[in-house]
């Protein structure tokens, strides 16, 4: 990988590695290891798959206070089954960046859903070597959590997140929120709302949407990722 090609990667991972070395080892399949130094993704790939774990189960836990046990696991299995990392990984391309042996090339190596799924996790446990929890956590947002989510990825249910936000002030005895339309702009046939999220005389979020429904459930979610994320007390 010239350096030219590292840094166009990096920017469509939206990560820039402070050691580069451990992007391209993500990126290396087992095929094209040097039988001296036993270079290649694997072990990476098992830590991001802990990482990637933790990370969606946890946004899934905050999401969804409904759900017992037994539908969290369901949904976690769902939103990081292999089909779920393939498409994302056809999405970044990543199939032109891997290190393959020949014979891995020569049989169709950077298009096979195994090999672009681990190269994937992959790189989710290189970003959290190079820079933390933090830093891998928004990488698996942007890239996989947060579109599955928002219905760009089939096979999950779409959250409640004005309930959630209830549910998560009502477990600490905070009373209700209140949404408040703050403007409609646009056409009659094309309007745009704009709602905010108030609790006890503070604004916690606002968000737009094409109808009042949709920019509550947003204003709803951004104001329970603060929350979640705060350790502040209201």
């Amino acid at each position: 990988m010239t350096e030219q090609e590292r840094e166009d990667l990096e920017a469509i991972l939206g990560h820039r590695f402070e050691h580069t070395e451990r992007l391209e080892r993500a990126l290396t399949h087992r095929s094209h290891r040097q039988s001296s130094t036993g270079i290649d993704n694997e072990r990476l790939e098992f830590l991001g798959d802990r990482v990637l774990g933790l990370v969606a189960s946890q946004q899934l836990f905050d999401l969804f206070p409904n759900w017992d046990a037994g539908k969290l696991s369901k949904g976690l299995a769902r939103l990081v089954s292999a089909t779920s990392i393939y498409g994302v990984a056809q999405r970044l391309k990543l199939g032109r960046h891997l290190r393959l042996g020949r014979g891995e090339e020569k049989t169709g190596g950077r298009e096979k859903r195994r090999l672009l799924a681990d190269a994937y996790e992959a790189i989710v446990g290189a970003i959290y070597l190079d820079a933390g929890l933090s830093a891998a956590a928004t990488f698996l947002h942007r890239t996989l959590i947060d579109p599955a989510l928002t219905g760009e990825v089939d096979g999950l249910e779409r959250p409640d997140h004005k309930s959630a936000l209830q549910e998560w002030l009502q477990r600490r005895g905070l009373g209700t929120a209140a949404y408040r339309l703050r403007r409609e702009m646009g056409p009659e046939h094309q309007k745009t709302f704009e709602v905010e999220v108030w609790h006890a005389g503070r604004k916690l979020s606002a968000s737009e949407g094409r109808s009042k429904k949709e920019a509550e459930q947003a204003a709803a979610r951004i104001a329970l990722e603060a929350l979640c994320l705060s350790s502040e007390t209201l």
